[in-house]
Formats: C-alpha cells, structure tokens, sequence
C-alpha cells in the first residue's frame, strides 16, 4: 500500500512506508562518550490556553517519554530550548519540569543536566539582575541533584556592553557553582536574540571571549556544548580546551563525523535531534564502543539528511518536527505543542520528515505512524 504525500511543488508523490521498524537493541550503558539528548515536553491538549498563556503540559507523557531516552542508556539534557524554553515553556513551568525530572531520574538511575537560564527577566534588564536570575536557577538546579548547564541568556546579550561583561558575569557564576557545570553557545540560528554572544558578532572574537571564560575556571566547567553548526570551529575549539574539559557536540547538521572524532580527539554529545533518533543513535554509540567507528557512522550518516530537514531555516523551528515525530512513533497521544508551536512547519515539511523518519525505521509501529500521516493529511484535504 502506498501513501499519497504532498511535494514542494503543489503536487503530490506515492510513497510505500516500510512495515518494520529499526532493530532495536538494550545493552550496557556508553563507554566511550557521554551522550545527552535534550528532550522535547509534551503539551496537555485538553488545557484551556492560548500562545501566550503558561504551558498546560501533560506531565505523565513528558516523563514517560524521558524514561524512553533513559532506558536506552542516553542521558536526558532538561529544560533545554528543545524543550522550548522562551518559546512557549516559561521559568516557571521549566523549574516544575526540572524538580519533576531530575526526581525521576534519581528514581530510575537516570543521567541528567538542566538548563540554567535568565527566562524569568521578561523585558529590559541591569546585569546585577540577569546575575541575580542566573544564580536564582543555578540554586534550582543544584538543589534538584542535577547536573547545571549553563544557558546562553537574551537578557545578558541585550545588557552587555562587551566580552568583559561575560567574563564578569560566567566567572562569578563558575566560582559559585558547587559541581562543574556545562557551558552552552547557541547560535543566532537557534535564537536571534543571542546574535553577538560572548561580546562581538566576530566568531573568532567571540571564541576567544569563551574560551577566555573556560581557561580561568577550567575545574568548574565540566564540558562546553557549541551549538554553531560550524564543524570546523567546533574542532578547533574542541582542540583549544583545557585538559580534562569536555566537548559535547550541539552541531545537528555534522555529528556523526564530530563524535567519531580524528586522531586529536573526539566530541561527545548533546543533541535536539537524540530525541527522535534516541535508540538508532544508542546503538550507533555501543558500536562505536567496541571501536568501529565505521560501523557507527554506517548507522548514523543516513540520519543527517532527516536531521538537516528538520533544522532546517528557521532552524528554532526544529522543535516542530521534533514532537511531530513522538507523535507518530506513538510516544504521546496528539499533536499539539506548548504555544501553539505545531503550525510552525508545513505540511510538504511534515510530510518529507515522515518520509525521511521512516525510511530509517524510527516508528515502533509503522502502521500507526500510517495512520497517523493519514489523519494529518486529511485534516488538510487530503484524500488517499
């Protein structure tokens, strides 16, 4: 049976969905990287909200879906943009979704980091307050018994007159920290608001300022994760880090080749895209940990071009496709997304991410990822 799908041209194409999934197999947890997947949230459909009222989220299917990820041996990066952080989920329903989590990864044995943002400043601000707001969910955090990732702020890019007010405010956050933490760089790509973080829109001025950051605090950052799509950079940065501090690769377009790694080393991992690639990219890992990195890039290559498609510009966007996907693999119930973010891609995108989805055997159930594609289809006219 073949499946009529929309193209980009107006016009329409057969596709035949394959009828079993990727193989799917648990072993032992990673020996060679550490892998984070940051994790989307899953909306309450039946809540009575608007796109610019809090979240209504479903809380069992968000943790179910985190129980996914950890039963496959990956580590879950909370609260993060993937979970639509300052597009829908505000401070106060991320600080719910990380007490809620990190508790459930204590129950389960389940590795965790959380974002630690500014989110609760909603207009202009001093930076004694996006300091202030820093320390506020860094406390959170701590508290939770999570790991703190350190989130690129909108507040401080807008106050910051220059790199030595990053450096001013990262240090005295670093200092502070009771556990190292993780240092994020999302790109403008991900978020316009962040466009010349760190001090300049010079990337390498930039770099400089961060890696200035990491050098004077080397024993409070655990990792940096660099979210630039920049393969190269991400090497070089990789290459200029001080012994012992990690690099976790954010690049969703280049990371089969960036946690491969070369002769000079290697990145780990924390991707948007481990969310729906979750087991296909744990088993990628465990042959990559017997020392086939050809065997683990057999697996992983094919993915990119899915993951290319869905962050795609405007690339913040990419959580779209992302919960998308949960819903056809039958990981939650519904497409409905926090703010109303499910009609932010189209439909000739929705239906090239079901295609690409399936053709690597994401969907546990193909038939109901079928039916599923079906019932998209026809809420738009589209007859079979």
């Amino acid at each position: 049976m073949t499946i009529q799908l929309p193209d980009f041209q107006g016009g329409f194409r057969a596709y035949e969905p394959r009828t079993e999934p990727f193989a799917v197999k648990t072993g032992t947890p990673f020996t060679s990287r550490t892998v984070f997947s940051a994790a989307h949230v899953v909306a309450d459909p039946f809540a009575d909200t608007t796109p610019d009222a809090p979240a209504a989220v479903d809380w069992d299917a968000t943790l179910a879906f985190r129980r996914h990820l950890w039963s496959h041996g990956l580590g879950v990066a909370e609260a993060m943009d993937t979970a639509q952080r300052g597009m829908g989920l505000d401070w106060a329903g991320a600080a719910e979704l990380i007490r809620r989590s990190a508790a459930e990864a204590k129950a389960v044995g389940g590795l965790i980091a959380c974002g630690v943002g500014t989110d609760q400043l909603t207009g202009p601000a001093t930076l004694a307050e996006v300091r202030a707001a820093y320390e506020e969910q860094l406390a959170l955090v701590e508290e939770s018994g999570a790991q703190a990732i350190l989130m690129a702020s909108r507040a401080l890019a807008a106050a910051a007159s220059g790199p030595e007010d990053y450096l001013e405010i990262y240090g005295h956050l670093l200092r502070q920290a009771t556990e190292p933490v993780v240092l994020h760089w999302l790109g403008p790509m991900f978020d316009p608001a962040l466009e010349g973080y760190w001090g300049s829109s010079d990337l390498d001025a930039a770099t400089d300022t961060f890696l200035e950051v990491i050098a004077a605090h080397p024993d409070k950052v655990d990792g940096i994760k660099v979210s630039l799509l920049e393969a190269r950079r991400e090497i070089d940065i990789r290459r200029r880090l001080p012994q012992g501090v990690r690099c976790y690769t954010g690049d969703d377009f280049n990371y089969p080749e960036l946690i491969a790694g070369d002769e000079q080393g290697f990145s780990h991992a924390l991707l948007g895209i481990f969310d729906p690639l979750g087991p296909l990219a744990a088993e990628a890992v465990r042959v990559l940990d017997t020392g086939d990195a050809a065997g683990f890039r057999g697996l992983l290559d094919p993915t990119v071009e899915l993951s290319r498609h869905l962050f795609q510009t405007p690339t913040r966007f990419y959580k779209t496709g992302v919960v998308f996907l949960a819903w056809l693999a039958g990981h939650q119930s519904h497409f409905t997304m926090v703010g109303g973010l499910q009609s932010a891609r189209s439909l000739p995108h929705f239906a090239r991410a079901y295609e690409l989805a399936d053709g690597l055997g994401l969907f546990p159930d193909p038939k109901l990822a079928e039916e599923r594609m079906k019932n998209l289809l026809a809420m738009y006219g589209v007859t079979q």
